[in-house]
């Protein structure tokens, strides 16, 4: 306790060094706080401007949602806007290439109009749209290798009404996540281990079950309409940023290189504005997905479960050392849980007031996700669901045994990396 509330004369709390607040009526929980929070422009009254915005949004957002049932209605306005400009950009770098073909062969060889034709054509190709690849560090994992990971991944599929992703796969990171790939979308869902190892099953349950929704959930970053305006400004930006400045051999290339960077960073920074502009708009509708990802994974784990999960992600820190100190006594994801569970059980009675830091430290106009303590709030406020799959000891056994080899070659690089 630091002092009393202005407001509701509620003494007030802080955590972690963080700047006090109230934790009855959230008096200054929506606060810059610079000590925490890493600017994201690089100017302290931008910054502090655009958290506080972001906090608004997030807050607007969640009062907007709590009482709505959260169902999948495909991509909003913001998909819709996202989709318009992708289809304008990807008709933009079609008539780019065209142009550059036709003055290969408009006039005849040589001549200027060929250089400029060819240099045309390299920008289409630069700028043309990324639809994604398979991650290097994504170990893919078959159906005979991992049987009962490929069982568990469709049963929770069934239960959420999801698509059986094509591509199962875990990698050494503390996360998890789904995408698509490539033109033809291919499903993908990555484990990382330290997380999944350190998971219980209800948890275990929650995470598939979240990660598989955003295949229904109209998340716009994960389709395929919509890729093009989030890639290829970005791309575009980085293209005409201006290389380091070299020495000039006389004062006209002196003269002509400075306007040169200076119109090469103009554009750039445009080009970047605008896509920071289209980013954030389509972050702002990944965020209500969250959201439904959350309701669809508690169809499969149950409202418990989904927000145990949530706790275990916003104790990352704790989590990580865990299974830090447990991979160095030589122990797999068994005493990875126990571990977890012990530090949860120590941890519980702050856990309200990590869940409130949250709205505050996970603000952001970039963010993909709401703050976990928002989330929380949101799965509480909604009616209670029981879990459909569930996961018992000689299940979560198999699990463990089938990635044997994997989780022994994790604990390795956890340790080496500490």
């Amino acid at each position: 306790m630091t002092g009393t509330c202005p407001h509701c004369a509620t003494a007030t709390v802080s955590i972690r060094t963080a700047m006090p607040w109230c934790p009855d009526c959230e008096w200054n929980l929506d606060g810059y706080d610079p000590g925490r929070q890493a600017p994201e422009f690089g100017w302290g009254r931008v910054d502090r401007r655009t958290h506080r915005i972001a906090a608004r949004l997030n807050r607007r957002q969640y009062a907007v949602l709590v009482d709505r049932p959260l169902e999948s209605t495909g991509p909003g306005t913001a998909g819709a806007v996202t989709a318009v400009v992708s289809l304008l950009l990807t008709v933009g770098v079609l008539a780019l290439a065209g142009l550059g073909c036709w003055l290969l062969f408009a006039y005849p060889f040589p001549n200027v109009a060929v250089l400029l034709g060819v240099a045309l054509i390299a920008l289409a190709v630069v700028l043309r749209p990324r639809f994604g690849r398979l991650d290097a560090e994504l170990e893919v994992l078959d159906r005979s290798q991992a049987p009962e990971l490929h069982a568990l991944v469709a049963q929770v599929a069934a239960a959420i009404g999801a698509p059986v992703p094509q591509v199962v796969g875990v990698d050494g990171s503390f996360n998890a996540y789904s995408t698509a790939v490539g033109l033809r979308r291919r499903r993908v869902l990555c484990l990382g281990l330290p997380l999944w190892g350190a998971l219980d099953g209800a948890q275990r349950v929650a995470l598939i079950g979240h990660e598989l929704a955003h295949f229904v959930n109209g998340d716009v970053r994960r389709l395929l309409v919509t890729q093009p305006a989030l890639t290829m400004l970005g791309d575009a930006a980085d293209l005409l940023r201006p290389s380091p400045a070299r020495r000039a051999d006389g004062l006209l290339e002196m003269v002509g290189e400075a306007v040169g960077r200076a119109m090469s960073w103009v554009l750039s920074r445009l080009l970047f504005g605008v896509h920071l502009l289209l980013v954030w708009t389509a972050l702002r509708d990944s965020q209500r997905a969250e959201y439904l990802a959350d309701e669809l994974a508690a169809r499969a784990a149950g409202t418990d479960g989904v927000r145990d999960l949530l706790d275990v992600l916003l104790s990352g820190d704790a989590v990580d050392r865990v299974v830090r100190q447990a991979s160095r006594a030589g122990e797999g994801p068994a005493a990875w849980r126990s571990g977890v569970a012990l530090a949860r059980t120590a941890a519980a009675a702050r856990m309200p007031l990590v869940r409130q830091l949250s709205v505050r430290d996970e603000a952001s106009l970039f963010a993909a996700h709401p703050p976990a303590g928002l989330r929380h709030r949101m799965l509480t406020a909604r009616t209670p669901q029981e879990p459909t799959v569930t996961l018992d000891g000689r299940r979560m056994e198999r699990l463990d045994v089938e990635l044997t080899r994997h989780f022994d070659r994790t604990a390795r690089t956890v340790v080496w990396s500490g």
